[in-house]
């Protein structure tokens, strides 16, 4: 597996300086932002010089791009929404071929039109999974004639839930190219150690084999979202679980400080 971390952890809109951060914090491999590229992270258009510039700091700092961020509400009630993101989806898509980053990460969404990460009361209606449906559908036409695969996250206010949920989804759709995101923190909300370790342990069983990249982000029993190893997810569980799944790719963390990149680096590099 490869250690990585969120670029947007880092401060700046400079690709060099952003991805030069992540590497002298103990990175080899990074989910990129377009805002560390002073860009919209969803924009309009992406100027060759950014790419460019994008590409440069790669290869100069010696950090791999392991997926871009493509996140919109895929699931938000107003169409004219939805369609706005799945254009600028485009753009990201194409951004992604151009820089031969493997996988563009989505939100599956959510009913709440404030929040794209916001519970609603709707988000379990069969209307809003056609709705999200309908709409991964359109994001995975572009993502095959671009040669990218898309990356959906199980998130507890998002309308993929589970990995049962994201399973289904690829069943669905009936695409190589849509693979999952498992973050064990987001699997479980209130939960007990021992039913955490459950929990995560039965996604990994579920979701092997369409696993593109795990995160690395930990909780509370009481729900609140917690740095590495400051919570209650097993994460030499966790890891050790991937291996026997047979996942390779990136383990990626967020949800912390650009101050404890350092110390959650040497903590899952001794996992790893």
């Amino acid at each position: 597996m490869r250690l990585g971390i969120f670029a947007k952890t880092f401060p700046g809109a400079e690709p060099a300086a952003v991805l030069a951060a992540v590497r002298q914090a103990g990175y080899e491999t990074t989910q990129f932002n377009l805002a560390c590229a002073g860009l919209p992270s969803m924009p309009d258009a992406m100027p060759a010089d950014a790419v460019a510039a994008i590409r440069t700091a790669a290869q100069s700092s010696g950090v791999s791009l392991a997926a871009l961020s493509g996140t919109y509400n895929m699931a938000h009630p107003d169409k004219a929404v939805r369609d706005d993101g799945l254009r600028r989806l485009a753009v990201v898509i194409e951004g992604a071929a151009a820089l031969d980053i493997p996988l563009v990460t989505l939100c599956t969404g959510s009913r709440n039109t404030a929040d794209q990460w916001a519970y609603h009361p709707d988000n379990g209606q069969p209307a809003v999974w056609s709705d999200m449906a309908t709409e991964m559908a359109k994001a995975l036409a572009l993502a095959e004639a671009a040669g990218v695969d898309l990356g959906i996250e199980p998130e507890q206010a998002n309308i993929v839930t589970s990995a049962k949920d994201a399973t289904s989804l690829i069943a669905e759709m009936g695409s190589k190219h849509l693979k999952i995101v498992l973050d064990p923190a987001n699997l479980f909300e209130h939960a007990t150690p021992d039913e955490a370790r459950a929990i995560v342990a039965a996604a990994i069983d579920e979701a092997a084999g369409h696993i593109a990249m795990a995160h690395a982000k930990d909780r509370h029993g009481d729900g609140r979202f917690a740095t590495s190893g400051q919570g209650i997810v097993d994460f030499p569980d966790f890891v050790g679980r991937l291996k026997a799944a047979g996942f390779g790719g990136s383990l990626v963390t967020h949800g912390l400080s650009a101050d404890e990149a350092p110390g959650v680096a040497a903590f899952l590099r001794g996992l790893l």
